[in-house]
Parts: C-alpha cells; structure tokens; sequence
C-alpha cells in the first residue's frame, strides 16, 4: 500500500520539459523568450550549422584546391629588408672574384719587388758595404760606428745566401728525385702534405731567427748585453735558410714527379689537396683581422707556387735538352695547376665573406695596408727593410727561395764562352730594369691606395724618444705595430726595430706603421667612432686580436 501511495503521488506530479519531476523554471518574464522558444532558436542553430557543414564538404575539390594554388598571391614588400640583404649579398660575391683578384695580383708583383731584390739590388749594395769597409781608414773614422745598421743587415743577408749556395751543392737533385719516384701515390701525397705545414711553421720561426740576427748585429754597444752573441745567431740564420731550401726542394722535387707521371693521378690528387682546403676553411668563423692573413698567406702560397712551377720546367727542359717542343706538353698541366688554384681561392674567399657578413670593400682595405708598408719603408728614417716588412706581414721569406732558384739555374744552365757571359750580363741587366720599373710602379699604386684609404696622415705622425737603459717589459699600453714590433707608450721598439743612426740629442723621428690599428680593434674613443661608422661594423671587439702574428694559421678561428 504504502509502494502504490508513492507511485500515485509520483504519476500525479507534474513533469518537466525533460521529463523529470522536478518543478517547473519559473514563468518568463516580460520581454524574456519562454522556454519552448529557446528551444526552437537552438534548433534553428544546428539545423543551420549542419546545412552549412554539408554545403563545405560539398565545396572541396580536386580542381578547387588546384585553382587556389595557382592563383594565390604574396607580396615581397612586406619583408624588404630581408630581400634586399639577401640581393646585396650576390652582389658580394660577384664583386668577391674582381676584388680578390685585384689584391692578388697587387700583392704578387710586391713579392716579385722583393724576390727580385735578392737577385739584383742587394749585390751591389754588399758591394757598396764591402766598398766602404775597405775605404774606411782612407776617410777616417767620423762615425762610431764602422757601417750603418742597413749596410750590415745587407753584408749578412750576402754571407748566408752564398755560404747555403755552396752548401746544397752537397744535395743530390737526381737522387732525391729517383727517391720520391720509387713511394707509392699515396705516400706521396701524404709527404706533399707534410711539406706544407712544415713550410709554415718553419717560415715563421725562420723570420723570428733572422730578425734576431740583425737586431744583435747593429744593437748599440753602449746598452747592456742581453744575448749570447752574433756567432750563434748567425750559426742559427745559415741552417735556417739550408733546411728551408732543402724543404723547398723535396716540394719542388714531388711537383716534378707529379707532372713527370704517366696516368697523372698524383698531379690530380695533389690539386685535389686545394679543394679540401675550402672544407678546412669555408665553415669556420672569421673576422677581418682572420681573413686578412689568410688573403696574405694565399698571397705568399701563390707566388711560390709559381716558382716552383718555374723549377720544374728548367728540370724538365733540361733532361730533353732544352726542345721547345717538350715545354707546349707540360703547359696544359702548368696552367690546370694554376687554374685549379685560382678557382680555390675565389670559391672560398666568397663563402667565408658569405657566411661572416664581410662586404666586398674589405679587399681594398687590405691592399691599402700592403701600400702602407711598402710606403712607410720608403721613409727616410724607416725602421725596416721592404723585403724584410713583406716577410714579416705575408710570411714571405726569399732566401731560402732564392737560394734554391740560383742552384737550380747553376745546374741547368751551363755558362761557357765569352758570348755566354755577355748573355749573362745583358740578362742582369733586364733583371735590374724590370726590378727598378716594377718598385716604380708599385710605389705609385702604393701612394695612390694609400691616398684613397686616407691614410697619408698616419706616414707624418714621429714618435717619441724611448728612455735609455728603461725595460720594455715594464711600459704600459703595449701595442703591436705592423712589422709585428711592440712598441711601449714611450717608444721603444723590440728587437725587430733598426734605429737609424742619429746624434744623442737629436729627437728620434722614426715612423710607426699604423696599417694594424687599420684592421684591427680600435679602443678608447675609436670604438665609438667604429659604432658610428658603417664601414667599420665588421671590427672585433677583443683587444687581444692586436697580438696576433702575421704567422697565424688562419684556418682556425682566433679567440
């Protein structure tokens, strides 16, 4: 009963538009949609919504999506910047080729000027010294000193080249020729590699043993002995130049073996060691200090590659008896070898600047820092010779090259007859000729770079007097000059410098490269000026890049 009394009470209650038996919402109010209404609306809604769903399925098709692919639209003036960089930098590498090539070719014709040097200019003036020397007691001694420091440098530079010429007399060519011959290709060029790093390392402690050697020969005697002696540095210098000659010769020698081979597959290997330099260089990072020296050593590894290409057709004109036919079958060879190395360095020059945002107009500046020291070296109290300042900044050091080029010639060529001799002479002569015409020309190109670069103020600028008997160690703002010489806040110079000969009360008015602070970090009230500048947005900002050698390997990345 009770159960039926429920269900009545249950079945008697009113029910909800949901079927509960909850109690009704409340009446709408005025103005307010009543339930049922909702519910219609809602209805009306989704019924919509689905229509509208069909109708999109409906409208997806095949052509439609095709249609809307060729016929969608961009606008690239939305991102102007980034376009116009990317448009500037195929710019930079057109111009990179004509740029590079321009500094290539200017700094090659400043390695001739000092190779030629060694062959022309620098004999007479050993035989103006040796002159002088001979003479003095005839003119009395008006001077302390019985040379001036330059007169001794050249009467050194004489003595070691003549003393390494008669020692390779002692070194077989033929038999170390018939010894690389008998080594597998692959040995080969892993010995050609070897001989490279070998080449770089041994040059720039060969200029650091001959810079030595000068300095301890024309120091000033009145100042206290810091050095064991101007023998053993000598000793030094002469096994220097022999061991780079020497070095010179397997590279030269294995060059001739390449071109001498029948399926030419060691000249193609070794041509092939060119590209895998772009690998080694192309990713790294690079500023302008880095790509600098890199541009230098590419310099200096052209030049002598030309040399030694030079060594191997006298070697090959002179075992078939100098036949003119013989030099036409080693020209396509001579010129794959070039080309294959010019291609190289544009390849990578161009990526390096691409990958390091360098713009193109770098090149000018360095070829404005080469003139700056062909210029300065010309100054009437320059503290270092023109040869001596390419080999300090290219890394570039003629002896042992010239010692090699005058055995080889010597031992090709033979001199015999009064008509020999006159051929000799006039070949001298044209030697000559084209050395004076070529530094002309470069010191008009230097003058002329150096003007457009606005550097002339800096050739005018005299630095003061060192203080006698002061250390050097002991100065503060040490700083590297361009000829790598540490120059104090005071003045005084390492012993790389060569002081011209003046009176003691006479200020000193030697001339200080500046071409470094050129390409390197500015510091103080420069570095707002190089935040200012455009130009020069492309300067480190580490102070550090100012100790840099001119020996750095530049592959890797200076920190």
């Amino acid at each position: 009963s009770h159960r039926q009394a429920r269900g009545a009470g249950a079945a008697g209650a009113p029910k909800t538009l949901w079927g509960s038996s909850e109690p009704r919402p409340p009446a709408a109010g005025p103005g307010q949609p009543s339930p049922q209404q909702r519910t219609e609306t809602l209805g009306f809604y989704e019924s919509d919504r689905g229509r509208k769903k069909k109708r999109s399925f409906s409208d997806l098709s095949l052509l439609r999506f095709i249609s809307a692919e060729l016929t969608r639209g961009y606008f690239l003036e939305h991102n102007e910047a980034k376009y116009t960089e990317r448009r500037e930098r195929v710019y930079t590498c057109m111009r990179i080729p004509k740029e590079l090539e321009k500094l290539m070719f200017f700094g090659i014709f400043l390695c001739l000027d000092a190779f030629l040097y060694v062959f022309t200019l620098l004999p007479l003036r050993v035989f103006l010294a040796m002159f002088r020397f001979i003479t003095l007691p005839c003119y009395g001694l008006r001077d302390r000193r019985l040379l001036q420091p330059a007169q001794v440098c050249d009467m050194l530079k004489g003595v070691i080249l003549v003393i390494c010429y008669f020692m390779m007399h002692y070194v077989d060519y033929s038999m170390m020729y018939h010894l690389i011959r008998g080594q597998s290709v692959i040995k080969l060029y892993i010995i050609y590699n070897m001989l490279e790093v070998a080449d770089r390392l041994i040059s720039s402690f060969g200029q650091d043993i001959l810079d030595a050697l000068y300095w301890t020969a024309t120091e000033p005697k009145e100042r206290k002995r810091a050095h064991i002696g101007v023998i053993p540095h000598f000793i030094m210098a002469v096994l220097y130049v022999f061991l780079h000659a020497i070095l010179i010769m397997v590279q030269a020698t294995t060059l001739n073996v390449a071109f001498n081979s029948h399926n030419k597959s060691l000249l193609t290997i070794m041509m092939s060691n060119n590209f895998v330099e772009i690998k080694g260089s192309v990713f790294k990072k690079f500023e302008k200090n880095n790509l600098f020296q890199m541009s230098n050593s590419d310099i200096k590894e052209r030049f002598t590659n030309y040399v030694l290409l030079l060594i191997v057709c006298l070697r090959n004109m002179e075992q078939f008896s100098w036949n003119p036919d013989h030099f036409w079958v080693l020209f396509p060879d001579v010129c794959m070898v070039v080309a294959s190395e010019i291609a190289v360095d544009i390849v990578k020059h161009a990526f390096i600047t691409k990958f390091n945002d360098i713009t193109a107009d770098v090149y000018s500046e360095y070829r404005a820092s080469l003139a700056f020291d062909l210029v300065s070296s010309r100054q009437k109290n320059a503290y270092t010779d023109y040869s001596d300042s390419v080999s300090r900044r290219m890394g570039f050091i003629p002896l042992p090259l010239a010692v090699l080029l005058i055995r080889v010639i010597t031992s090709s060529i033979k001199v015999q007859g009064v008509l020999a001799y006159v051929c000799v002479v006039l070949f001298y002569c044209g030697l000559i000729s084209l050395k004076v015409l070529n530094s002309i020309v470069l010191l008009g190109k230097s003058c002329q770079y150096v003007k457009e670069a606005k550097m002339e103020e800096k050739l005018f600028n005299p630095v003061p007097t060192a203080t006698p008997g002061k250390p050097a160690g002991k100065q503060q703002g040490t700083f590297k000059s361009t000829q790598g010489i540490s120059t104090d806040e005071n003045g005084s110079t390492s012993v790389t410098n060569q002081p011209a000969h003046q009176k003691e009360n006479m200020p000193s008015l030697l001339i200080t490269s500046n071409s470094d602070q050129f390409l390197t970090t500015p510091d103080g009230e420069e570095k707002d000026i190089s935040q200012e500048s455009s130009e020069l947005k492309h300067r480190s900002a580490k102070k550090d890049l100012l100790e840099i050698d001119r020996f750095t390997i530049c592959g890797n990345r200076i920190d």
